[in-house]
Order: structure tokens, then sequence, then C-alpha cells
């Protein structure tokens, strides 16, 4: 996938913790729910959105964001995800 014809990246990531509140001023972020605990969820600009396996949340650039408990998460960034357009407040 890492070539020019392809305008987006893939990665799939387990999260044991939860994640620091951070957003991206270009990538938007479309989070597909692998598998996950039943309190697991995502915050999106503080408001809590409870997940369960194979739904798919979109997060539009500018929205601070985070995944709270444990999932499995296929992650689909577009343009492709880069480390510089990761903002922490």
């Amino acid at each position: 996938m890492d070539t020019d014809q392809v305008p987006y990246s893939l990665h799939l990531t387990e999260i044991s913790i939860s994640a620091r509140v951070h957003y991206h001023k270009r990538i938007t972020e479309t989070y597909f729910i692998l598998d996950c605990e039943s309190d697991a969820h995502l915050e999106l600009d503080g408001e809590q959105v409870p997940v369960e396996p194979h739904v798919a949340v979109v997060i539009p650039p500018g929205t601070r964001h985070r995944a709270v408990g444990k999932m499995k998460v296929a992650i689909i960034a577009s343009p492709k995800f880069d480390s510089s357009d990761e903002w922490f407040d």
C-alpha cells in the first residue's frame, strides 16, 4: 500500500489502555472495530460513542478523539497517516 496509487493508509492496532486525546488537521480516520470489550467506546469531542464489533466510525479532521477500553481496530487514514499531523492539546 506504500505507493502513490493508494491514497490512504490502513493499520491494525490493539488498544489495551485508554489513548491520549488528539486530533488531526488534515487526516480523516475511519475506525473499524474488529473486537472490543463491552464497555469500550470512542470519545469524540468529549462525547462517548459506544462501539461494538463490525461498526465503523468516521472521524473528520479537527475532531478531538481517543479510544477508551480494550479493542482491536482497523484504522483507515485518508490521506495517508502522517505522524506530523497528530496534535495534542
